[in-house]
């Protein structure tokens, strides 16, 4: 018996190495050039090009024959550098086709990187008129195959512990057969030492002080927490990556809330704005050829047609849910911290270049805001609002007729919220 639980436990640690180095080679056949190249080129490359078609860019597919590899680093690299600096033939020829459009450097990808690029144009994955591509049905299946190896080890681990258990009893049977004596099983009291501990009174005050203590904690922050939505996410009508647009593409915040710097609101784009650049950007390549399923909720929004460029009567809103809300009572104006405090809009909404969805990131309190303005520096040099507070003030030493207007009186956010 006793050969038969080790053999058991040698079979346990065989399997294990097997099934660890299954999955590193699994792991090692999923790291391939041309997959490591999809998924850049959809992060960097399909907001303006496409592999079979004109888009803001040109058509990539054949770009490997067309140009030298070390001629295509440089240009994906830094395309403005080879047609201003250099005068670049190849380059300047490119640039007659879509000027004034120029292509966005990219000097973070590495050479490695852009030979993966480069591998996934060469031979990019097959695609149907409809559906997804048949790579992300490859992912799936072996996502699939990996979990249901993880689901195997756990049965086998249980079975062996079970079989662990049974030889032990076995064993035991077979000593009490042959005559053994088998030592009994002393048996320890383990709730003699809490119910003798929970006997002493000091032990029982300092105890109930100590629980005490951690409620009424408890309770006041959640007290004072409420009303406080941080980490508030709603979902939204429309899946709009601010990761994507402001991070990867660098997108500036006021091309799309450009009320910030001029109004009390920030206010949402029109889908006009958004059409500046989705009247070319399908993300097609994503999505079998066919156009992404959130760019075509704005299509339809406009009731637009993407094949003949027109639009429809059907226009109708998308109904966008508020993340960020403060209460009636309290005050806001984007224009006046953003242009006149030079607050960047990360200081109160977070690195919202980094948000796949956006949620809210400060707590938006009193105190928070308080102690922001306790906090920042003011930089009155050069700035036309406080040259005009600081006239103001001249003219009240020179005992000057004021008006309210020159405070500020006839501007509409002072009496409409």
């Amino acid at each position: 018996m006793r050969n038969i639980s080790l053999f058991l436990r040698s079979v346990a640690k065989s399997f294990l190495v097997t099934v660890l180095l299954t999955l590193a080679l699994s792991a090692a056949t999923k790291a391939q050039d041309a997959a490591a190249g999809a998924a850049i080129f959809k992060s960097r490359c399909t907001a303006c090009h496409k592999l079979d078609a004109k888009s803001v860019g040109p058509a990539l597919a054949g770009v490997n024959d067309r140009h030298k590899k070390e001629w295509l680093h440089k240009w994906i690299k830094n395309s403005q550098a080879m047609i201003f600096d250099e005068k670049d033939p190849e380059a300047i020829a490119i640039y007659d086709q879509f000027k004034p459009i120029t292509m966005t450097p990219f000097p973070d990808l590495s050479d490695g990187d852009i030979d993966n690029i480069l591998a996934y144009i060469a031979a990019p994955p097959a695609t149907g008129k409809k559906g997804p591509v048949v790579t992300e049905a490859k992912e799936e299946i072996s996502d699939l195959m990996i979990g249901g190896l993880v689901l195997v080890i756990i049965v086998a681990f249980i079975v062996i512990m079970l079989l662990n258990r049974v030889t032990g009893t076995l064993e035991r049977l077979v000593m009490k057969n042959n005559g053994v004596e088998i030592p009994e099983e002393v048996t320890v009291d383990r709730g003699a030492k809490f119910k003798k501990l929970f006997k002493n009174k000091k032990f029982v005050f300092f105890t109930g002080i100590i629980i005490i203590i951690i409620l009424v904690s408890i309770g006041t922050v959640g007290m004072w927490n409420t009303g406080v939505h941080t980490g508030y996410q709603p979902t939204q009508p429309i899946k709009f990556s601010h990761q994507l647009h402001a991070g990867i593409n660098k997108i500036d915040c006021r091309y799309c809330h450009s009320g910030a710097y001029k109004s009390k609101n920030a206010s949402i784009p029109s889908l006009n704005v958004c059409m500046n650049c989705h009247n070319y950007v399908t993300a097609a390549d994503n999505y079998g050829g066919q156009v992404s399923p959130e760019i075509a909720k704005i299509y339809t929004a406009l009731d637009y047609n993407p094949d003949t460029r027109e639009y429809g009567p059907n226009k109708k809103p998308i109904e966008w849910v508020r993340v960020h809300n403060l209460p009636d009572l309290a005050y806001f104006n984007h224009s006046q911290h953003v242009v006149v405090g030079g607050v960047r809009c990360q200081k109160c909404h977070g690195p919202v270049q980094t948000m796949d969805e956006l949620y809210q990131y400060s707590p938006l309190t009193m105190k928070w805001c308080i102690n922001c303005h306790r906090e920042t520096e003011v930089n009155s040099k050069g700035n036309a609002y406080y040259d005009r507070m600081i006239a103001a003030h001249e003219k009240i030493k020179k005992g000057e007729k004021m008006t309210a207007a020159v405070f500020g009186g006839t501007e509409c956010g002072k009496c409409h919220y």
